[in-house]
Formats: C-alpha cells, sequence, structure tokens
C-alpha cells in the first residue's frame, strides 16, 4: 500500500503567513504540519509516500528531503494548479501503479492517527473508505449522506447540508478510484471534486465504507483552526528542560525549552514549547504557547500564540 500526500495548495486563507511559507511547512506546536501526516503514515506502516506539489515545490522539497529522516521514500508530484483532490489523483496514478493507497491532506492533524482505519481497509475488501466527523460548520466542508450506516450521497460544501458529517481529509482508496477521477467533469469553481470522484464509486455499485472518527480532528487551513491544533498538541507535551533558567525566573506547568535557550527574569507558564537558541528576557509566556527557534522575546507578555523561528518581540 502506498500514500499520497497533498501538498500544493497556495494557502489563501493563511496569509500573510503564506506569502512567504507553504502552508503545510507552517509549525504546530514548532512542528511542521506536513511532518505530522508523514509521521501518522509511517506508523500506519506505509513507506511509499508520494506528495503532489505546487508553487512551493522547492521549500516543501528542501524541508522533506528524500524522506530518510523518517524511514520512508518520498517521491515528488508537480501539479500544475490547483485543480482539484481529485485531479491530485489523477495525476498520481502512475505512481500508484494499481495500488491501494490512502490520500492525506497535508495541513490536516489527526490526534490518533491513521493506523487502526489503514489495518481496517486492508481487511475489509472495500473500493474506497472514508472518514468522516461530526462537525458544526458542515457547509464548509465535503458533507456525506449516510442510510443505515451506508455512504449514499457526498456533496461538496453545500449551502444546506443534509447533516452534520464533513469528510476528514484522509481517503483510502484501490484502482478503481482512477476510472471515478476519468469519469467525473469539473465543478462549478473549476475543480475536480474528490467528493464527485467517490460519488461515482457509490453510484456504480463500488464498496466505500465510512467511519467516524471520534478523537478529535484539525483541517488547519484557518489561523483560529491553527491555533487550535497548537492547543490540543500541547496539551499532551511532556517537561524537558535543557535550555538555561536564571534565579529570577519562574516555570510554572509543563514546559519543553531547548538547547541553548536562556530565559532570564521572566515567567513561563505551560504547556508551551520553546525552541533552540532563544532568549526570553523580562517576559511572561503563558499557557498554548509554541516558540520557535532563534526567537528573542524581550519586555512582552505573550499566551496561546505561534511564533515563527527568528522573530523578535519587543516591549509588547
Amino acid at each position: 500500500m502506498k500514500a499520497l500526500i497533498l501538498a500544493g495548495g497556495k494557502g489563501t486563507r493563511l496569509r500573510p503567513i503564506t506569502h512567504t511559507a507553504a502552508k503545510q511547512l507552517v509549525p504546530v506546536a514548532n512542528k511542521p504540519i506536513l511532518f505530522y501526516a508523514i509521521e501518522a503514515i509511517k506508523i500506519a506502516g506505509i513507506t511509499d509516500i508520494g506528495i503532489i506539489v505546487g508553487d512551493t515545490h522547492l521549500e516543501v522539497q528542501a524541508a522533506v528531503g528524500d524522506g530518510d529522516k523518517w524511514g520512508v521514500n518520498i517521491t515528488y508530484i508537480h501539479q500544475d494548479a490547483p485543480l482539484g483532490l481529485a485531479h491530485a489523483v489523477k495525476i498520481a496514478r502512475d505512481y500508484m501503479a494499481d495500488e491501494p493507497f490512502v490520500m492525506f491532506l497535508g495541513d490536516n492533524l489527526i490526534k490518533d492517527g491513521i493506523k487502526s482505519f489503514v489495518d481496517h481497509y486492508k481487511k475489509s475488501g472495500a473500493n474506497s473508505q472514508i472518514l468522516l466527523a461530526h462537525v458544526p460548520n458542515p457547509q464548509d466542508f465535503g458533507v456525506a449522506e449516510l442510510k443505515a450506516g451506508r455512504v449514499i450521497r457526498l456533496v461538496e460544501k453545500p449551502k444546506e447540508p443534509a447533516s452534520d458529517l464533513a469528510l476528514v481529509g484522509v481517503y483510502m482508496f484501490d484502482s478503481n478510484i482512477f476510472e471515478a477521477v476519468d469519469a467525473i467533469k469539473p465543478s462549478a469553481r473549476g475543480e475536480l471534486e474528490i467528493t464527485d470522484a467517490i460519488q461515482y464509486l457509490v453510484d456504480h455499485d463500488y464498496k466505500v465504507h465510512s467511519h467516524i472518527i471520534t478523537g478529535w480532528w484539525k483541517d488547519t487551513g484557518k489561523l483560529e483552526d491553527m491555533l487550535e491544533a497548537n492547543r490540543l498538541i500541547l496539551d499532551g507535551i511532556k517537561t524537558s528542560v535543557e535550555g538555561e533558567v536564571d534565579a529570577d525566573s519562574e516555570l510554572a506547568g509543563r514546559l519543553t525549552i531547548g538547547k541553548g535557550t536562556k530565559i532570564i527574569n521572566s515567567c513561563l507558564r505551560g504547556p508551551a514549547v520553546i525552541g533552540e537558541g532563544c532568549r526570553i528576557e523580562n517576559s511572561f509566556v503563558g499557557p498554548y504557547s509554541s516558540i520557535n527557534s532563534g526567537v528573542i522575546i524581550r519586555s512582552s507578555e505573550i499566551e496561546h500564540s505561534i511564533v515563527l523561528e527568528d522573530s523578535q518581540i519587543f516591549d509588547i
């Protein structure tokens, strides 16, 4: 079984951050979002991963490399324009070589990973398996309608959703999905929709299974969702202090402080993570803050924040 990660979007909802960075490389708890996807796939026992890349392909390739750091094999597949999830599947056909695969949207986070879902799919004999989650705003997602637990209809971002079950950004397919993506037409927004491709499978009596996930899941396409994902991950950290903390500073709660970081006359309250080579002086860093490496914070107060690498925050 192979995997396909989609990392080609422009990240317009995360601007201005994504004017200069690929959205899948924006850090959550000081780790690029894309890395969580690679780790989840590796834990699921899959080592051959294709990554769909677009305009930010050089940045993504520089960060990920050949996959050696995770013990996986990475192949990059270039998408000339973001023409839809089903289009990404279409251009990955040669790479998949008729093997079943899991497709993972590179800006999604799933707390409990995907191993159990992949294992179930391998045993199920299904042609496709989709993950669903109850959400308060289904109109912002692809939505599934079930009948007696069976998938009967999928609609992309419906104005009047038939259910509150959103498609989570993880899908499993066998080679029949290529018949589907070849058969569908672009939607009104000019994209080949994965919901239309899965609907094709349903309509042509292919076996499409669904699972409703119970742990948290986050699509980090918006700033507020990224901060929420950061909070959820920080809730699980353990204390590790490798930097220097002077006698005038106070540490409380679960904190990770990287090597070469200096905490001077400051108060840090976890859960929070501080990267390597930072300097925090005369400041307060509150809960749910992720401060990347090389950051300088002086005479300031922050909390519930993501601070990018080499930033400087003074007198706020």
